[in-house]
């Protein structure tokens, strides 16, 4: 008697049993919606390199948000467009700034039956579009940045975020955040540290969803695509000063990283589908190349597949729809 034949075939014969030993799901509260809110906009503005995704106003934001919340998403990360920039992206303390405005927005839309999530970084704010302010050689200052960001988290944690999510990759941001929530009485925030996040050319049409004014790249503080055994280094650092949860970004070309965290980390790990990923998708499935249905629900199952207990993916709504559907 030979060795039984076509045994893994067999469990792939109808869509029944495909799903009945399916070792991977996709579930809406696994996924995060980004979502732009911009200062000044009387209607929703659309962005050209990223169909279908808009720079929200504060009631189309609060449409938006509802929506996720009806949907069961897992929450909503917020990002900031003001009208005025400066050096130090002062804008980002204001409590009555674009981002500020919009967490409160959102929190008084739909409460705590969506995770708000907020973005802690300058560089929707500076006039130079880096991720922190900069010394006199035009290099970004680490640790005047993190004296900035500390004040920042706090002026988003009492707007109402529940968790926030430091991703400008300076040094010891973490724990100077932890520090600063625990100082202002904000135990009850946490953070979402972007532990292994990547210098990438793919994150091109995201300059334009935030209007970044970035001239030049931020390969002096974001990680090198080369690096593998660094990340773990990185997301060391950040457990050690108190990362509630982690973030690799971007999610397409580092799956392995993202398998790499997974297997070490004793806390969630979330994953972010970056806009240039999107957008090529998106471009491919517009040219009749790709199905486009089934090209987004591989993309993210693949990305949950690697490890990620969460997705950020600009296509949650409609992924959450689809899940409804089947």
């Amino acid at each position: 008697m030979g060795f039984p034949t076509h045994r893994p075939r067999r469990l792939r014969q109808t869509p029944a049993l495909r799903r009945l030993v399916a070792e991977t799901r996709l579930h809406p509260a696994e996924l995060i919606l980004p979502a732009f809110v911009r200062e000044g906009l009387s209607e929703p503005s659309p962005i050209q390199a990223m169909p279908g995704v808009v720079q929200h106003t504060m009631d189309s934001l609060r449409r938006a948000a509802a929506e996720a919340a009806e949907l069961g998403l897992g929450g909503i990360m917020l990002f900031g467009v003001p009208e005025e920039r400066d050096a130090e992206g002062s804008a980002s303390l204001d409590p009555e700034g674009v981002l500020n405005a919009g967490i409160r927005a959102v929190r008084e839309e739909v409460g705590d039956s969506l995770v708000v999530m907020s973005d802690v970084c300058l560089d929707e704010f500076t006039d130079h579009g880096h991720c922190g302010v900069l010394d006199a050689e035009g290099r970004v200052d680490n640790d005047a940045t993190l004296e900035i960001y500390g004040r920042m988290a706090v002026a988003q944690a009492e707007a109402g975020a529940h968790v926030l999510g430091p991703s400008g990759m300076m040094d010891g941001q973490v724990g100077v955040i932890r520090q600063a929530l625990d100082a202002a009485g904000r135990q009850d925030v946490a953070i979402l540290a972007y532990a292994a996040k990547y210098a990438s050319p793919f994150y091109g049409p995201f300059r334009e969803a935030v209007d970044s004014q970035l001239k030049g790249d931020r390969r002096t503080y974001q990680m090198d695509a080369a690096n593998r055994r660094e990340a773990l280094v990185e997301v060391e650092l950040d457990l050690e000063e108190g990362a509630d949860m982690l973030m690799v970004k971007p999610a397409m070309s580092y799956l392995d990283i993202l398998a790499d965290v997974a297997a070490m980390s004793p806390v969630p790990v979330a994953a972010y589908q970056i806009s240039g990923e999107y957008s090529m998708i998106e471009a491919a499935a517009a040219n009749g190349w790709i199905d486009r249905r089934a090209s987004i629900l591989e993309s993210v199952l693949g990305i949950r597949r690697a490890g990620a207990n969460m997705v950020l993916t600009y296509w949650a709504p409609e992924i959450a729809g689809w899940l409804k559907e089947s």
